[in-house]
């Protein structure tokens, strides 16, 4: 979170002028040109009256491994600039939904996590099972019944080299916010586009790290472009993914198309999906659908397909209408892809006990 500062005219260079405060040089001098130096009882002043912003009103709880504790102060949730994680981008991260007092495939979004911290060279400072338990307190202290967990593993802190020799411990970070996509139904549907913008090696493409300024560029691409999402083609000219969220098609002949996870981020949202449909088609559920497929798709062939959707943690289905300014299907949220939406929201309220995870909020104070 960002320190308000006074405004100052940055046409020169700082130079100390006395106790308490830094002039700049070079330029007409004011009151407003004059930087305070603070104590940490005047930081802490101006954060928490930064804190009150209403953007920053569904931050409700964070858990730190600097400190070793949960904060619900919004001015107390920050980061080291000398992690790793901030100036070097050396670090993994996940997110789990808390829905209904329970988070939803908790399990499945660690294990991937701790995946991606082994390829990024990263050991934690803890056990999954120690880990485990940080995100469910973390989450019982945030009082809410629907949010968005959202954790971090770091090489840790150590000055500002790209070396992590200096860095003692990996540093572990989980934050709690009070939202809730999980209703959101994109009645309309959406457009998208295929991006220009190069696919990340394979690599790291399967590591969810914080190296994120190849899929920020995609969507900065497709919103500057009207649309909701850039579709990456892989380094075969293969249909690959979303900047954030998984792609799937529905063919002619009912088959749910899913490009295979090879080069690609496995997404636990898009897995579920596939082990729940074999069963919503003996049920007769999802009328049309047949089956579903793990392969490399062709550009050819997912423009010909009927349907699109995006799968993703927080958004779970979402229905493509266009692409690249051309209809997909005839122009409207598939009946299959609603379907599905449906059924997957009914697994985040009502599935298994192996993919909920009760959230108890007498752990936290």
């Amino acid at each position: 979170m960002a320190m308000a500062l006074h405004s100052v005219v940055c046409n020169g260079a700082a130079a100390r002028c006395d106790e308490g405060t830094v002039q700049l040089q070079n330029g007409p001098q004011t009151q407003d040109s004059i930087i305070p130096v603070l104590t940490l009882s005047e930081v802490m002043t101006r954060l928490q009256e930064e804190s009150k912003a209403g953007k920053y009103r569904g931050f409700r709880s964070m858990y730190s491994s600097v400190v070793g504790a949960i904060t619900t102060d919004v001015a107390a949730m920050v980061i080291p600039l000398d992690d790793h994680m901030v100036h070097r981008g050396h670090s993994v991260f996940d997110t789990a939904v808390l829905i209904n007092g329970y988070l939803y495939e908790l399990d499945a979004h660690l294990d991937r996590f701790l995946r991606s911290a082994a390829k990024a060279k990263i050991t934690p400072p803890v056990d999954q099972a120690a880990m485990r338990e940080i995100l469910l307190q973390t989450a019982a202290a945030a009082h809410c019944r629907d949010g968005i967990l959202r954790y971090w593993l770091s090489c840790g802190r150590g000055g500002f080299e790209l070396s992590t020799k200096g860095c003692d411990q990996a540093t572990f970070y989980a934050i709690v916010l009070d939202e809730n996509h999980v209703d959101d139904k994109f009645d309309c549907g959406v457009k998208v586009i295929t991006t220009s913008v190069p696919i990340k090696p394979q690599d790291f493409a399967t590591m969810k790290s914080t190296n994120y300024l190849p899929n920020a560029l995609v969507l900065k691409e497709a919103e500057e472009r009207g649309a909701y999402a850039g579709i990456w083609l892989d380094d075969e000219g293969f249909i690959a993914e979303s900047q954030n969220m998984n792609v799937a098609f529905v063919s002619k002949d009912g088959n749910l198309l899913v490009p295979s996870f090879e080069k690609i981020l496995s997404g636990c949202t898009a897995r579920r999906i596939l082990e729940l449909v074999p069963q919503f088609i003996r049920d007769g559920a999802v009328p049309g659908l047949n089956g579903t497929e793990m392969k490399k798709i062709s550009l050819e062939e997912a423009k010909d397909a009927t349907e699109m959707m995006l799968i993703g943690s927080g958004m779970m289905i979402v229905p493509v209408v266009a692409w690249d300014d051309e209809p997909v299907g005839n122009g409207k949220p598939g009946p299959i892809t609603l379907a599905l939406w449906q059924l997957a929201r009914q697994d985040m309220m009502e599935g298994p006990a192996g993919i909920r995870t009760e959230v108890n909020p007498q752990i936290s104070g």
